[in-house]
Order: C-alpha cells, then sequence, then structure tokens
C-alpha cells in the first residue's frame, strides 16, 4: 500500500515518459513540483504501481485555482470519475492541462468556463536562431527561475516593461517558455528577442525549451517558427473548469 507522496510518485512512474515532450508538463507537476504544493490521488488508491492518476497543484498562477494535471486509465471512465471526485470538492475551480482526447470525459464532470487548444512546439539546439539585442537584459524572479526583459529607453517611460519572457516550469530535460509583449509595442520584435534570450539560456542548462500556444495565434506561432522551434503535432487542453455534482 502506498501513502506518502514519494511512494505515490514511484507508482505512476511508469505511466509518464520523462524524454517525452509530449508528457513534458505532466512529468514536472506529477514528479518535480514542490511537495508541499502537491496532491496526488492514484487509482487504484494505495496500489504499488497504479492505472491512473491526478496531480493537484498549487501555483503562482492563480492562488484560489489549483493547476490539475492527469492520466486516466485507458476506457476506464468510472476509475476517472473515482480520481477526481475523490480529490476535488463539486463546485471547487481550477485550471485543468489534459490532453485533447480526454475533452468528452472531461466534459461530463466539468463545467469549462474557457477552453484553449493548444499546439505543443520543441527547439532542439542544432535548429535554434539566435538573435542579438542588446536591450535584452536578465532579471531575477522570486521563484529562482531566469526571466529576460526589454525595457523602455525613451524619457516618458524610461524602465517600462516592453516585453518579457520566463518560465512556466522547468525538469531536468525541459523547460516551458512564456512571453508576453505590451500592446504598444507590438510588431517590433522585442517577444523575439526575450525568447531568443531565454531559449539560449535553457539550451546552455542542458535543457530543450518547450513552447505551448493557441491553435489562433498566429503571431506567436511566426514568433516561435522564426526561432528554429517545430510542431511536435501533440495537442493539449487547457481549460478554466469548476466540478460539477457528482450524479
Amino acid at each position: 500500500m502506498t501513502h506518502n507522496l514519494a511512494e505515490q510518485r514511484r507508482s505512476i512512474r511508469h505511466l509518464l515518459n520523462t524524454h517525452e515532450p509530449g508528457d513534458a508538463m505532466a512529468v514536472y507537476y506529477a514528479f518535480y513540483h514542490p511537495d508541499n504544493k502537491t496532491q496526488l490521488i492514484t487509482y487504484p488508491a494505495g496500489a504499488a504501481r497504479a492505472a491512473g492518476y491526478v496531480a493537484i497543484s498549487r501555483t503562482g498562477i492563480d492562488l484560489f485555482r489549483p493547476l490539475i494535471t492527469l492520466r486516466f486509465p485507458a476506457g476506464a471512465s468510472d476509475a476517472a470519475l473515482e480520481m477526481i471526485y475523490s480529490g476535488i470538492m463539486p463546485g471547487s475551480a481550477a485550471y485543468l492541462s489534459a490532453p485533447a482526447g480526454y475533452l468528452p470525459l472531461l466534459q461530463a464532470m466539468f463545467t469549462i468556463e474557457t477552453e484553449q487548444q493548444l499546439r505543443l512546439y520543441q527547439l532542439r539546439p542544432a535548429n535554434f536562431v539566435p538573435v542579438i539585442n542588446v536591450l535584452v537584459t536578465q532579471a531575477p524572479t522570486l521563484d529562482g527561475l531566469p526571466r529576460f526583459v526589454v525595457r523602455s529607453t525613451n524619457p516618458q517611460n524610461r524602465g517600462d516593461v516592453m516585453a518579457w519572457a520566463g518560465l512556466n516550469w522547468q525538469s531536468p530535460d525541459y523547460a516551458e517558455i512564456a512571453v508576453n509583449t505590451s500592446a504598444q509595442y507590438r510588431q517590433r520584435g522585442y517577444g523575439r528577442s526575450v525568447v531568443a534570450a531565454l531559449c539560449q539560456h535553457v539550451l546552455n542548462s542542458g535543457r530543450q525549451p518547450l513552447y505551448l500556444v493557441s491553435e489562433t495565434n498566429s503571431a506567436s506561432i511566426q514568433l516561435a517558427e522564426s526561432l528554429g522551434f517545430h510542431d511536435t503535432g501533440e495537442r493539449k487542453l487547457l481549460l478554466e473548469v469548476v466540478l460539477r455534482p457528482r450524479q
């Protein structure tokens, strides 16, 4: 019987491939997210070799909505229900990241408030197209993860952040990049510059950069592809959800 988090993690290790980009986010939240911010529900409960799991992670995204990642046993909707309702109270709000094929089952359990269909891009060192921009600087973060910014040099708004790129998470093998450019500074290459600087930093650390982007965000797709990212073919869901009462 498994009882503690370390044992639970061992029981689900066979369900995820630590070297596969499509599993990378789930791997991080199942195995590397801080212990005191992680809850695992495994199926069957207490099994030494689980058939599925749900990870509930507290993150900086939203103090009131945890992030849920999961793997359901193939074809076992009853098991999926048991895992979800044993770890989450009906009426609870959460973010949920899952393989696209899980959508019908998730729709049966959750009220979906927002839905994004995301492409997963990966950058390998040989494909990287560096960008040199002297305005890019590295800025410290409270969590110790790298962050690169471009600040305005205009006297009227000197020091304002025009664009930044940071990491949502990093595991021993991968790191997921996030980027934002202020609306008034778009189409000037600042976003591309900070992402390029962060990619170089990630590659230097021995990890491979990943980039999740909405299917409809053509500008972000173009940015990724211009730096050498390639579409892995993996499609992910990112949902804002509220768990319905169990029927």
